[in-house]
């Protein structure tokens, strides 16, 4: 028999999020792998998930422990030990839905276990249900438009460095920063050289009943802001081309 290996996204947040194939997906399988950042820790994507899921009579729900480190020497007995407990229930053909907050192929942890399942899980089939995530979440909490017409997104995870942030700043019309926690004072220092600082708007745990939002960044550049929070550099107003208007800039290069 070969089991069931899906990645479900529980949103950004809010549990009313979750999409309609999520929830239906997770009252289904026989097995829920719930992340967590230590034997101590809540998983966030529980939290979210399990008043929808509710009770499921014979459903077992698999707590699996991934330390928040880019330590490797932590981060791979960790992933042995998800390997030997998954590895038993998808030979035995369980469908096990492995949950995520925002969306599994965006910054997840499924990622690599999707990428380990030819080696670690011969024969098990593999399936992905999208969900809400904060690149789109974040923009709504603020009623910012992401792209119109043909402007260009940038997605970036600030804590692997902000180094190339200038750059990025000038070749895209709208930058979203995602996990600046600890790095807020070299963001606002970047915006700052660009003159962007008034272009950009911090939100911390977008959807949820502690969603923050900050448009003077100033006030925050020596915080130790939230994990869960996103920086969004929207560098212009909108163009207008989907609306049949156009840019300054591109009238005049059609009457050059």
């Amino acid at each position: 028999m070969s089991g069931l290996l899906i990645g479900v996204g529980v949103g950004p947040g809010a549990p009313d999020l979750m999409t309609l194939r999520a929830v239906n997906t997770l009252r289904k399988a026989d097995v829920i792998a719930i992340p967590r950042r230590s034997v101590y820790d809540e998983s966030l994507a529980w939290r979210i998930a399990k008043e929808n899921v509710g009770e499921v009579p014979g459903q077992e729900r698999l707590f699996l422990t991934f330390p928040m480190t880019k330590d490797p020497e932590r981060l791979r007995p960790a992933w042995e030990e998800a390997y030997a407990q998954l590895a038993p229930r998808l030979a035995a053909g369980k469908t096990v839905a492995f949950i995520t907050e925002g969306d599994p192929l965006v910054y997840s942890t499924f990622i690599y276990l999707l990428a380990e399942v030819p080696n670690r899980f011969p024969g098990t089939r593999t399936e992905v249900v999208p969900a809400v995530s904060s690149i789109t979440a974040v923009p709504a909490a603020v009623q910012v438009p992401v792209a119109d017409g043909q402007e260009r997104i940038a997605v970036l995870p600030a804590t692997y460095g902000v180094e190339d942030l200038t750059r990025v700043l000038r070749d895209f019309d709208t930058v979203l920063l995602m996990k600046v926690s600890s790095v807020m004072a070299q963001v606002v220092e970047a915006l700052e050289r660009e003159g962007l600082l008034d272009r950009a708007v911090y939100v911390s745990r977008a959807s949820t009943g502690q969603e923050k939002v900050v448009r003077d960044l100033r006030s925050i550049r020596n915080d130790k802001c939230d994990y869960f929070s996103m920086v969004m550099v929207a560098k212009k107003d909108r163009s207008g081309v989907l609306a049949g208007r156009f840019a300054q800039t591109q009238t005049e290069e059609v009457t050059r």
